[in-house]
Formats: structure tokens, sequence, C-alpha cells
């Protein structure tokens, strides 16, 4: 509950979003995320498009009420007032709205989560940053990197190319998988061991690349680097006492519980 309280209240903040209705944000998220699958909350494609109307709906009328006033510094605000965004079709208004929702709540939620389960799994790691504080910016990094919370991005090749001895053609669908990125053994040192202190550990692809690199990624870390101090200031004990459940999701690899016990 700690990983989903923490990103949706910021979120909230971000948005100016009435805070008593935050809880919405997550439940947004998840519906954006999932597999409509039978005998679960979300059991098909027009249930889920069903409830996006209404997250759709819930921020027009937000965006209404903020375009005829004074500018703020909120999101919606901002894309309200601004000649670049305030012009947008409703359903580029909603992909815009899913963006911000999952990427400011979603991939937050899951690295602190898989933060937890990897201190937990590497206990050395663990007490090296206990030994060393200092080590937190770093430890983040690599928490970010192996859990690497969004698993693949699709684009459109602008141009014909030849990568890794494989033709693609312009217009052609292009899958980029994150995941395996971030263990590419030819790139990053023994790439699948938990090393926070590893040699060039900013070097990951979690938050994408070039102009798609992620706007967010500084207000993320910076949540997990508080998040660990805090943890360590306190001397905490979090000992994970059950098997992590995961989301059913392709897009996000990410976490529905983790049972632990905290001890001060």
């Amino acid at each position: 509950m700690v990983s989903i309280e923490l990103t949706t209240q910021m979120l909230a903040t971000l948005f100016d979003f009435p805070f008593e209705d935050r809880r919405l944000l997550t439940y947004w998220s998840d519906v954006a995320v999932a597999n409509p699958k039978e005998g679960h909350a979300i059991d098909s494609w027009d249930k889920r498009s069903t409830i996006l109307s209404e997250c759709l709906d819930y921020f027009t009328r937000l965006w209404n009420e903020r375009v005829n006033a004074e500018a703020r510094l909120d999101l919606i605000s901002m894309m309200a007032h601004s000649p670049a965004t305030r012009h947008m079709k409703p359903s580029e208004f909603l992909g815009n709205l899913i963006l911000l929702i999952v990427g400011g709540n979603d991939t937050t939620r899951n690295s602190i989560t898989g933060g937890l389960l990897f201190m937990n799994q590497h206990p050395s790691e663990l007490r090296k940053l206990r030994d060393n504080p200092k080590l937190v910016s770093s430890a983040v990094s690599e928490i970010i990197r192996y859990q690497t919370p969004i698993a693949h991005m699709r684009r459109n090749a602008a141009a014909d190319i030849v990568v890794g001895g494989k033709q693609i053609r312009k217009g052609d669908k292009v899958v980029m998988w994150y995941i395996s990125g971030n263990r590419d053994e030819e790139v990053i040192e023994d790439a699948d061991s938990f090393v926070i202190d590893r040699k060039n550990v900013r070097q990951h692809l979690s938050f994408g690349f070039g102009i798609h690199r992620c706007v967010g990624r500084h207000l993320a870390e910076l949540q997990l680097k508080i998040l660990w101090e805090e943890i360590l200031n306190a001397r905490l004990e979090i000992r994970v006492v059950g098997e992590p459940e995961r989301i059913a999701s392709n897009f996000v690899h990410g976490y529905s519980a983790l049972p632990v016990q905290i001890r001060a």
C-alpha cells in the first residue's frame, strides 16, 4: 500500500486532482494496462473502454474549469492553456492522460516494490547500502534497471535501416524490449546480477532514449531516493514473507501484492 499511496498522492498533486478522489487515478492506471480477462474486474475490452471514457469525462470537467480560469502550474491547467495542447481531440487528450497516469504511477510504484524484493533476495547489497547510505542514488538506478517497469514500447520505423543484420523498412512496426536491453551482456557487465554500486549504473533503458526519454524520470528517481533514505534513517527492517503476485499485463512489468513484515 505504501508504493500505491505515495505515487497516487504525488500524481494527484501534479494534476491538482480532487484529493478525496485520488484513488481513481490508481484504478484508471490499473485498467489502462490490464488485459481483460474472464473472472476479473475488467473482463472485456468494451468494459475497459467504458471505464476509460469515465476517466475522460472526469478530466474534461477539470479541463473546462481551468481553461476559463487563470493559468496555474498543475498539468491540466498547463495543457489547457498551452497553444500546443489546448485544441486536442478527446481521443488525444485521453491518450495524454493515460500516458501521464501510468507513467506517474505504475512505473514508480513497481520499482518501489521491486526494490524491496531485490534487497531481500540480495542481502549483501542491502548490507552494502546500510553500511554506506551515500549509495542510495546508485541503488535507485540499479533498482530501476533491474525492475524495468515498462517492458516494451512499439514505434513505427521512420526510414529503411538494418539493425543487427535485420532489415527494417520504413513504416514497419518495431517493438523495443527495454527489459531485454537492460540485461544486454554486450553493454552491461554481469547484467543479470543486482549490483547497487556497479560501474555506469545510470546506463539503462528503463526511461527510454532520445526524444522519447521519460519526462518524469527525475521525479521517479527522487521518490525512490527519499523512500530509501527514510528506510535507512529509521533503521527499518522490511522482510519479504511471501511470494510476489504479478499483474496480468504484457506491457507493465509489475506487482499486485508483496507481503512484508516491517520492524523498527
